[in-house]
């Protein structure tokens, strides 16, 4: 099979748990700002759109080059193998950005992108009128950073975080990736209880059930690259095997979702019915300020309200420190919250053991991780 080079795109701040997936599969990789690049065939394509919780897309990289001329830009897309990926009837939009680049007008680097692609696939099936594009999609991207081109094939289509599970949200609701990401940054295992008093639409714990029963995140949607002719389709079929073979739906779980809002617990609940994982979650109303719980060496994990809007602070700051009193009680438990509120710690009452700058969107946002003791090991208990 063909290799290629590979980019798993990933939120800001989160690349180091995406490069920890990705090596997780099997496959060797280096971190760049916002994305990480690997090499693989068409098996690690399906592989990594299947499985990967925290990338937002797997991107094929058709080519790398400089160009400060539109003629270079042109010359050199047009000398790439586009036949290889492309075929006759394909469609094949052509999106674009540029950032510090003397070729800065983006609609003119797609417009030439697209007809220096046109012309090779013209020669190379010897079509002398304009290619139809009635057959399989193909987006394209031509990005320049600093002079430097490089052009992607998108194989996932929807981003990643589109699991297929989302009936219903609130109005903020976290993405799916960030969600995931900010579990596999904890130090949760399937055999400790997990929490989130701020569930709103219960992302994060569906995310955590099916982390804790080892579920690919993409079992139930499908993917771009899946219609591409020169993809075989036993890939893809094999790589769902494989993904319902690792599944371990007998692990047993205790993950609590509670919220304020009665109809976001509603909506939690019939989310977690569509991830086929609604008999596995606990979804609860309650006030922060009421959590309560008789288990220990716990791991809560929540995105509270940030006070965003000036008129909102002095109650989400009453908040922080009613939390802080009801989980002085939690002394075994871990906890980690997500908040752009710069004086979270001090409302809190406690300063954090480490914090993390993380992005939300394009919210700056820090995670501050509160790490309890260590469960006891299973023959000490």
């Amino acid at each position: 099979m063909t290799k290629y080079t590979l980019i798993a795109t990933t939120a800001m701040g989160i690349e180091s748990v995406v490069a920890k997936e990705v090596k997780d599969l099997g496959y060797d990789c280096q971190v760049e700002n916002g994305k990480v690049i690997f090499e693989g065939d068409e098996r690690a394509i399906a592989r990594c759109n299947l499985w990967l919780r925290s990338a937002d897309r797997i991107k094929i990289l058709v080519g790398q080059f400089k160009a400060y001329t539109f003629d270079e830009l042109f010359e050199k897309t047009k000398n790439l193998p586009w036949e290889q990926f492309l075929p006759v009837d394909a469609e094949f939009p052509v999106q674009g950005k540029s950032v510090k680049s003397k070729l800065f007008s983006v609609s003119d680097c797609q417009a030439i992108t697209k007809k220096a692609i046109v012309d090779r696939l013209r020669t190379h099936y010897r079509k002398s009128t304009w290619l139809e594009e009635s057959g399989p999609l193909f987006k394209i991207e031509v990005a320049l950073l600093k002079d430097v081109v490089s052009i992607t094939l998108d194989t996932s289509g929807q981003g990643l975080h589109k699991r297929g599970y989302r009936v219903g949200q609130g109005e903020a609701p976290i993405k799916e990736t960030l969600a995931a990401a900010l579990i596999q940054l904890t130090t949760w295992n399937p055999d400790r209880p997990f929490a989130d008093p701020f569930c709103g639409s219960g992302t994060i714990p569906i995310e955590a059930a099916l982390i804790g029963q080892n579920i690919a995140p993409g079992f139930n949607r499908d993917f771009l690259s899946e219609k591409w002719p020169f993809f075989q389709k036993k890939l893809w079929d094999e790589a769902r095997l494989e993904a319902e073979d690792l599944a371990n739906y007998d692990q047993p779980l205790e993950i609590m979702g509670t919220d304020l809002d009665h109809r976001m617990v509603e909506i939690s609940k019939n989310n977690a019915i569509e991830a086929g994982l609604g008999d596995l979650i606990q979804f609860k109303q309650m006030q922060v300020k009421d959590f309560h719980t008789s288990k220990t060496y716990g791991v809560m994990v929540g995105n509270p309200p940030y006070g965003e809007r000036i008129g909102e602070r002095p109650e989400v700051e009453k908040m922080y420190r009613d939390m802080g009193k009801a989980f002085e009680a939690l002394d075994t438990w871990s906890i980690y919250m997500m908040t752009s509120h710069e004086g979270f710690e001090e409302y809190y009452g406690k300063r954090a053991t480490k914090k993390r700058k993380l992005f939300n969107g394009f919210i700056k946002t820090d995670y501050y991780q509160y790490w309890g003791p260590r469960p006891p090991r299973k023959s000490e208990e």
